[in-house]
């Protein structure tokens, strides 16, 4: 008996197949970028050593959320205090020597806050939880040690230069130092994302930090810090903060700085800059924007 052979299956239904599996494909990288995008960003390491009962206060966002953070310093008595906030892999109980620092150059008290869900607090960071918990921060500074704008300044360190810009917006402080700030979190997630979804990201990212826009507003002097070698956030969005800003301040590129060695590079001339950002008016010439690095 004569064998038939099977028909081949028309080539239109074949295409519709690929359609429908790279539309398949797309919605699952949508979902999967809608529902990871706050995990990539906020990446808590483990705690390892135990806290220190010196400098460790408690306090509670409006949410009820139980924070702690810690203080060098007095604040009731020192000239200023200088309100910190760390970067997305980082804790705050790792900036104390850092602190210290900042102390004995500039005579500040230093006010290291912690986000929920880091160093063993519970809750899980989110964009909108970072706004709550600055502004704890802010209040237990001033009901509790009587810390006024007049006396006090923000300083913020990748992730957490973009907690103290919105912080800044609503409750301006005498001085916005940030340490290599990215320009907005959509600029970054294109850094990330493939490039035939960035327009589909702007729509769906949840996380709305914009330093950009926000520093070219405030009237307050905004100093800015960044290594040209930084890998992580690109040194021309740390210049692109500064250029944006209303009210400019310090300048401070350091060329062979990376991401989280700009201190430890630039040495001497990291603690000038904190100084010199912390004085009361702006300087009155503000650096120009430095040239790109020649290409090789």
């Amino acid at each position: 008996m004569a064998r038939h052979a099977k028909p081949l299956e028309p080539p239109q239904h074949r295409h519709v197949i690929s359609v429908l599996l790279i539309l398949a494909l797309l919605f699952g990288s949508l979902l999967l970028l809608w529902w990871s995008q706050e995990r990539i960003l906020f990446q808590p390491p483990r705690l390892l050593e135990q806290l220190p009962d010196s400098g460790r206060i408690s306090y509670d966002a409006i949410d009820g959320q139980r924070l702690i953070g810690f203080i060098v310093g007095d604040p009731r008595r020192a000239p200023g205090v200088l309100l910190c906030f760390h970067g997305n892999a980082d804790l705050a109980i790792w900036q104390l020597d850092w602190a210290r620092l900042v102390e004995r150059y500039t005579g500040y008290a230093v006010f290291l806050a912690e986000y929920r869900g880091y160093m063993s607090l519970g809750g899980t960071p989110t964009y909108s939880t970072t706004k709550l918990d600055a502004r704890a921060a802010y209040d237990h500074l001033r009901i509790t040690f009587g810390v006024d704008r007049t006396r006090l300044a923000y300083f913020g360190h990748s992730l957490g230069s973009a907690v103290a810009a919105e912080l800044a917006e609503i409750h301006p402080p005498t001085a916005l130092i940030l340490q290599a700030p990215f320009s907005s979190a959509r600029a970054m997630g294109r850094l990330i994302v493939w490039p035939a979804l960035v327009l589909i990201w702007k729509t769906i990212s949840r996380i709305h930090f914009d330093t950009r826009q926000v520093v070219a507003e405030l009237d307050v002097p905004v100093s800015v810090a960044h290594g040209r070698r930084d890998r992580i956030i690109p040194f021309r969005m740390g210049v692109e903060v500064y250029e944006a800003a209303k009210t400019k301040g310090q300048l401070l590129v350091v060329e062979k700085a990376g991401h989280s060695d700009v201190a430890e590079v630039a040495g001497e001339d990291y603690w000038r800059w904190i100084a010199e950002a912390l004085k009361p008016e702006p300087s009155p010439q503000p650096q120009a924007a430095p040239p790109p690095a020649p290409s090789r």
